[in-house]
């Protein structure tokens, strides 16, 4: 059983865009995949589970979460589950926060919490949770900002309390990520404003999908053992400047 729980993830989101290529990468290094999701998977694959839930739906969530773990506890979570939510300050609603934040830091917790007895007893865990380079601040993104940057809060409070059960938590931050739901609802593809903003990029192109997958790869790494509160932006050095789209 342990040495299942050391080749399980489970994945939100990955039903598309970003977590789908982190899906596909877990599948190509020969882990076990339960996604999480608003919709299916789409891959196929005997080591893919797909279920379905609102992660935004704190109860349904936990109920979910919870039934999952007592059957398949894993000892990696990736939390790729995402809204954007665009809105100008006049616009944005309690209602705004209270969605976003459920989804972006209540199924964190929930996720953690599920999963978290596997883990200590394996003495082993791999938690990384997909933020935003909006983390930093971008015009009109209140809840989606606030609740991303709350999740680099998550990660460095959950580092300090799991680092003796050899468990850490980390944080990856894209930038503008090219063929994407989340991205195309701000940017639609082909448009004239899509070039305007890859020009704002200083690497001079969007990211992709995979991009950020190595980056999570890499964190959930066994050998990954001395990293642990940290963020990294997969933001082509958006981070480093500002960014308007």
């Amino acid at each position: 059983m342990q040495a299942d729980r050391l080749n399980r993830v489970v994945l939100t989101g990955g039903s598309s865009g970003i977590g789908l290529a982190i899906a596909q990468a877990f599948l190509d290094d020969g882990y076990e995949v339960i996604t999480i999701s608003r919709r299916d998977c789409p891959l196929k694959s005997p080591r893919l589970t797909s279920l379905t839930a609102d992660l935004a739906d704190a109860k349904a969530t936990y109920a979910t979460v919870m039934s999952v773990a007592a059957r398949q506890p894993a000892t990696t979570i990736v939390h790729c589950a995402g809204a954007i939510r665009e809105k100008p300050i006049e616009q944005a609603t309690l209602a705004d926060l209270e969605e976003l934040g459920n989804l972006h830091l209540g199924a964190a917790l929930s996720l953690l919490q599920a999963n978290l007895p596997a883990m200590k007893q394996a003495r082993y865990g791999r938690i990384v949770l997909i933020s935003s380079r909006a983390a930093l601040g971008l015009a009109k993104r209140t809840a989606y900002s606030a609740t991303k940057a709350g999740m680099l809060g998550l990660a460095r409070t959950w580092a300090l309390e799991l680092a003796p059960h050899g468990i850490t938590v980390n944080v990856v931050a894209p930038g503008p990520i090219a063929n994407t739901e989340m991205f195309e609802e701000i940017i639609p593809p082909a448009s004239a404003k899509m070039a305007a903003a890859a020009k704002q990029v200083p690497v001079g192109r969007f990211g992709t999908p995979q991009d950020v997958a190595r980056a999570v790869t890499f964190f959930t790494d066994p050998k990954a053992s001395f990293v642990t509160g940290q963020t990294l932006f997969v933001c082509g050095g958006t981070s480093v400047g500002s960014i308007h789209y």
